[in-house]
């Protein structure tokens, strides 16, 4: 087994699956999921809901299911995401209605203890019977972490403290009785009784495109996530991050991101379905708003319309435009660059996970991207 990666029990998951090219659906556990915008069909953020469409994915054989940390929503005409299911114990509740499917919890780092994140993740593991799975966010929303209580540290000072936070849980994951005293954490005694299912511990992603970020990814997590705005280049970025991790950490990664899949029969029905989700029912008061919070000193970034429209889209993620042949296409120009997987996402889950079933994962199979 590549150093890095984690064994686990299962053959499924973001990690182990056999499939050539990773699935997983995006924003289960939010309103609107990852579109900004008032279009019919809208994920609601209804628990009933939520179920149904983890239940469906389970059944299609797709990897993992990933859900979105947020505290409050971005005003605008839909308060994108103002509805929102804590990560863990949703991650816990699919977990006694899945069977295989991998449950990921994502945790901005300043929320919560790592002595408590331990033991949480080792419950939902035994729940899921090894399938759970830890999302690291160190922290960007400033008004968000500032409800609880602690300003919000610098960029690269937040992946430092997230290096101490995984560290110590990982040492909760497998020993007994240590102490210890770092910068951010002080933990006399550690102990955490039951271990994880999955040895040496559940699989651990995060997003990050700064070094910093990098950086982290390359030490600490099994898959990065990354912002891809074009195939120019890509395989070479790919590339690299894999073997500066291998080169500096001495661990194996794999290499995921995002996309939005808006699927027709035909691809000017599909341009036609972006143009009513985006400009005839997009939210851009919303989406300007989640800009002011991703980089609040960049006041041009609010007027960039291409980098609205693609978070009103599907939180910037890869478009995955057109009929189904054409958006397989794109999932296998993704795999050719070395991309492992991507997290999915649609304005109506239901309606995507159908056409998962019926028209891209047969194409997805005879391309030799799924078994």
């Amino acid at each position: 087994m590549e150093k890095g990666l984690n064994a686990g029990i299962s053959a499924t998951g973001m990690v182990n699956s056999p499939n050539r090219f990773k699935l997983a659906v995006f924003g289960l556990n939010v309103s609107n999921g990852c579109s900004i915008t008032s279009a019919e069909g809208a994920f609601k953020g209804d628990w009933d809901e939520a179920k149904a469409l983890a239940q469906q994915a389970d059944r299609l054989g797709l990897e993992a299911l990933v859900s979105v940390a947020r505290w409050r929503g971005f005003g605008g005409a839909v308060n994108f995401n103002d509805r929102a299911f804590d990560t863990i114990s949703w991650a816990a509740g699919l977990a006694a209605v899945t069977e295989r499917i991998q449950l990921f919890a994502t945790v901005h780092v300043p929320t919560i203890h790592p002595v408590r994140m331990a033991k949480a993740a080792a419950t939902i593991d035994h729940i899921s019977h090894g399938r759970f799975g830890l999302n690291i966010v160190a922290g960007w929303n400033a008004g968000e972490i500032g409800m609880f209580g602690t300003p919000q540290k610098g960029h690269d000072e937040r992946y430092a403290v997230s290096a101490e936070w995984i560290g110590v849980i990982r040492r909760l994951w497998t020993e007994d009785g240590f102490d210890f005293e770092g910068r951010y954490y002080s933990i006399p005694g550690g102990h955490s009784e039951p271990r994880p299912v999955q040895r040496p511990g559940p699989i651990v992603m995060c997003a990050g495109a700064s070094a910093a970020g990098s950086d982290f990814a390359a030490a600490h997590a099994d898959c990065q996530f990354i912002n891809i705005f074009g195939l120019d280049g890509l395989k070479e970025r790919v590339a690299g991050l894999k073997r500066y991790a291998r080169e500096t950490y001495g661990r194996e990664i794999r290499i995921f991101t995002t996309s939005y899949v808006m699927c027709r029969d035909t691809e000017r029905e599909a341009r036609d379905y972006y143009d009513h989700v985006v400009n005839q029912k997009g939210d851009w008061e919303g989406a300007r708003n989640l800009v002011r919070g991703m980089m609040p000193n960049v006041e041009n970034a609010v007027d960039d319309d291409a980098m609205l429209a693609s978070l009103i889209a599907g939180y910037a993620g890869f478009p995955l435009i057109g009929t189904p042949d054409q958006v397989v296409a794109g999932m296998r120009a993704l795999s050719e660059a070395g991309i492992d997987g991507v997290t999915l996402s649609w304005v109506d889950y239901a309606e995507g996970l159908d056409q998962m079933e019926r028209l891209i994962l047969p194409r997805m199979r005879a391309a030799g991207l799924r078994v």
